[in-house]
């Protein structure tokens, strides 16, 4: 069974999207981390993958749509939580997170189509700050992340140079860019004009 796991936290003001703040309000960075984790769920539910799993920090609302298998995230750092998520799952697994909303279906689609290829064993979408937006392994083993420095310029290389040290042959995905900033809303907002994020973000009032 392939399963999609989504690393989420409830929009809540004051614990989602603080980096946005100024010159968003606490309440209007989590509005737009809502607009953008309703968008990721969407794509995700456009997919051809059998399982569907929102793992999460907090309480889940009425923005889950049907569908949908929610999990508690495990405590500990983000390396431990993802960590807790992949191992939780039994057969092939892609993990993403909820600062692309400018994922499609198409696109996670074409994530599977490689993990899922001969000779891969593993799949990592790299972000343009360091990072990654996407990770999947074939069959989930510990260990994945240990060493990794999350939140880094350096998350993305140590992370493909860690699956490369347990042996598994990786292949890239697409580069996306994560929505961390105001400017990174900005930009991905207009790559995605019909998006709820675009349309959360448009009607943001920021103070002068």
């Amino acid at each position: 069974m392939t399963t999609v796991v989504v690393m989420a936290k409830a929009p809540v003001p004051g614990r989602v999207k603080t980096r946005l703040c100024p010159p968003c309000t606490p309440e209007q960075a989590a509005a737009l981390a809502g607009a953008a984790l309703t968008d990721t769920l969407a794509a995700v539910a456009g997919t051809t993958c059998e399982r569907r799993v929102l793992a999460l920090d907090g309480a889940p609302g009425p923005w889950v749509p049907a569908g949908w298998e929610i999990v508690p995230q495990v405590e500990g750092d983000f390396a431990a939580r993802l960590d807790g998520a992949v191992t939780a799952i039994d057969g092939p697994v892609v993990v993403v997170g909820m600062d692309t909303p400018q994922l499609t279906p198409a696109g996670l689609d074409r994530a599977w189509s490689q993990l899922l290829a001969r000779d891969t064993d593993a799949v990592l979408g790299p972000a343009d700050d360091g990072g990654y937006w996407a990770i999947g392994v074939r069959a989930p083993r510990a260990g994945l992340f240990d060493d990794v420095e999350m939140s880094t310029e350096r998350t993305g290389r140590q992370q493909c140079a860690r699956l490369r040290v347990l042996g598994l042959e990786v292949t890239e995905l697409d580069r996306l860019r994560d929505v961390d900033t105001f400017a990174d809303a900005l930009v991905v907002a207009a790559g995605i004009p019909r998006s709820h994020f675009a349309a959360q973000l448009a009607d943001t009032r920021i103070a002068a």
